[in-house]
């Protein structure tokens, strides 16, 4: 199958690698063309905009850190939109807000094109190992045409229905849970090495109750304080923690947990922390600590 894909962050690069083995042809468009060259040796096609790799292949993939990056590589005068040909097929993988997808669905359809929303859960490595986990929404012909390019790049494959923007909720969801879990963790670590307990120890008890990877993995980077290099930074996780309250508001359903995940993002931000792992949120825990 030929795809366009848009986006080679810590995501979007080892899901190309994946789609490539996979079989699959990419048209390739990047803001940094560089980071493409390992692709280009296996097979990739670069172009100069976003609407040209639209154009090629009818269907793209974008794989963008934020709603305003979404925004302009599709709907800017050389954007997937005016690349797409009738019947052509835009998949979201970014976390965005529930307002930009069912935007973009409208404007797609104005066209004749589909927009497939398929946000996915899991960590760059998780990404390599074509292991994610992908929440998928869309027109049920369409998301059944870019089936095998899930399955490139997934392990678990979910379907939550007919409106793209189900996949964003379900994505906002899951990381709010997940923010609420590392304020969790974070908290109950700085309190139990403050009676002089290894983080360590604790963290082995944790894990015989809840049997969780995600709290096995997010609890050993808390415990060994490895925040840097980060899977998803701090700065992301604030934005991701806005977008789940913004949803939230929508539908008058009340975040208060978000809301002080939010303050302690912020905070954390404004100490200089945001390019680190969002599970870095420890530092902030601890800082409270010390200002009380």
């Amino acid at each position: 199958m030929k795809v366009g894909l848009i986006g080679l962050g810590n995501m979007g690069l080892p899901m190309a690698e994946n789609m490539i083995k996979a079989g699959h042809e990419l048209v390739i468009y990047n803001r940094t063309a560089s980071k493409a060259e390992s692709l280009v040796k296996k097979g990739a096609k670069v172009v100069e905009t976003p609407a040209q790799a639209a154009q090629e292949a009818n269907l793209v993939f974008t794989i963008l850190s934020n709603d305003e990056a979404l925004e302009e590589v599709t709907l800017s005068e050389v954007g997937v939109l005016a690349g797409l040909q009738e019947g052509g097929i835009h998949v979201s993988v970014s976390t965005i807000s529930v307002d930009l997808s069912e935007k973009l669905t409208s404007a797609h359809a104005a066209s004749g094109q589909h927009f497939v929303a398929a946000t996915v859960l899991g960590r760059p490595d998780a990404a390599a190992a074509a292991a994610l986990k992908v929440i998928v929404a869309g027109n049920k012909e369409a998301r059944e045409h870019v089936w095998p390019l899930f399955e490139a790049i997934g392990q678990t494959i979910f379907t939550v229905g007919d409106e793209p923007y189900l996949s964003n909720v379900a994505k906002l969801g899951n990381n709010f849970l997940l923010v609420s879990m590392l304020e969790a963790v974070s908290e109950a670590v700085v309190m139990v090495e403050q009676y002089g307990m290894q983080a360590e120890e604790f963290l082995e008890v944790v894990n015989s109750l809840f049997a969780s990877p995600v709290y096995k993995n997010y609890g050993n980077l808390i415990a060994k304080r490895d925040f840097d290099p980060a899977g998803f930074k701090l700065e992301l996780g604030l934005k991701d923690v806005n977008l789940a309250i913004d949803a939230a508001k929508k539908v008058s359903a009340p975040l208060p947990l978000g809301e002080l995940v939010k303050g302690h993002y912020e905070q954390g931000i404004e100490n200089g922390w945001g390019h680190l792992d969002w599970s870095a949120l420890l530092k902030t825990v601890e800082a409270l600590k010390k200002d009380n």
